[in-house]
């Protein structure tokens, strides 16, 4: 009877892991046929791009995050201002601050170079921010598949949807929420904060009048705080740069989660998942930070989860021919 019912379970399990697939058309031999290189052209180009820029990896799988949070995986992101086009490029959240484009542009030429019209501006970003994670020494994972390019972009979107530095916790969750991803998601892929820059304007709120207190973040550590300040005046630009991972700024690894325990995650959507009192988040950012293996396990599946939000698929959309434009 035990081994029946497991069965039945194992049964109903991968029937569903079937359906949510087949909904999603995704898969990870997409390509097998038509563009079978494609991972290593796409792995080459950022190579070649990290020769001369180490925090590329960085901002290619912020793109990725950022497009999938506006109208699905669908690269309306990297669309340019046309006459019917307001570019999600010009949004709050990604003006003077998203970047890599020239990048994408560069392994959009290398793919059609070898593979002609088969290969999706979306799908190129999802690839980019696999390679990214792998060469930065985290982990790799077979990414899915098959998405295509859409024809509009989504400005109001981009300013409504994407997750902000500044925001509290409750507010970051309902934005993951919004677009399918749990708790455990938004705690493993702020995990990516484990390499890269932020600029100064966007946790200078932290650091002289936090809240409209007059004194800083309390729950910034206060030496962090003082080298923090000493990169950011508080009549500066705002836009020097900083790593958002002090301990090791260029490697994928697990030391965030330490930083966050020891009061120095940079952003304050960084700080809130461990010290909002009372969060679930709190347990996960512990799991994560002594168990590495355990944060790239849950990081690899949060991506194929975020991979997996609303791609356009068969005949919906486009394979752009310039991830720019439209056809």
């Amino acid at each position: 009877m035990f081994s029946s019912i497991s069965f039945l379970a194992i049964l109903l399990s991968t029937s569903f892991l079937l359906l949510h697939r087949s909904e999603a058309q995704l898969n990870s031999t997409f390509y097998s046929s038509t563009c079978p290189n494609v991972s290593n052209i796409v792995r080459g180009v950022i190579q070649q791009a990290l020769q001369s820029d180490p925090r590329i990896g960085a901002s290619l799988i912020r793109l990725h995050f950022h497009d999938c949070f506006v109208q699905g995986c669908d690269a309306s992101i990297l669309l340019d201002n046309n006459g019917t086009i307001r570019s999600e490029k010009d949004s709050g959240p990604n003006t003077n601050s998203t970047r890599g484009f020239n990048v994408v542009d560069n392994i959009k030429t290398a793919v059609e170079s070898s593979c002609p019209g088969v290969v999706s501006c979306a799908d190129i970003l999802a690839l980019s921010a696999e390679a990214s994670v792998s060469l930065a020494s985290g982990p790799s994972w077979s990414v899915l598949l098959g998405r295509r390019d859409s024809r509009t972009a989504n400005q109001a979107g981009a300013n409504n949807s994407i997750p902000a530095p500044t925001e509290s916790l409750s507010n970051l969750t309902a934005k993951f929420s919004a677009v399918g991803l749990n708790t455990t998601d938004l705690v493993a892929l702020s995990g990516a904060h484990t390499f890269g820059r932020a600029q100064c304007r966007l946790f200078s709120n932290r650091l002289y009048n936090f809240s409209g207190t007059g004194n800083p973040d309390p729950t910034l550590n206060t030496t962090y705080l003082n080298t923090l300040r000493q990169i950011c005046p508080q009549n500066g630009s705002g836009f020097p740069v900083t790593n958002l991972d002090p301990t090791t700024p260029d490697t994928f690894d697990n030391n965030y989660f330490s930083n966050l325990q020891n009061n120095q995650g940079l952003l304050q959507s960084d700080q809130e998942l461990f010290s909002t009192s009372g969060a679930s988040t709190i347990s996960i950012v512990n799991l994560f930070s002594s168990n590495q293996s355990a944060f790239f396990a849950s990081f690899v599946q949060s991506m194929i989860n975020m991979g997996n939000i609303s791609p356009l698929t068969g005949t919906n959309g486009e394979i752009r021919s310039n991830c720019r434009q439209v056809n």
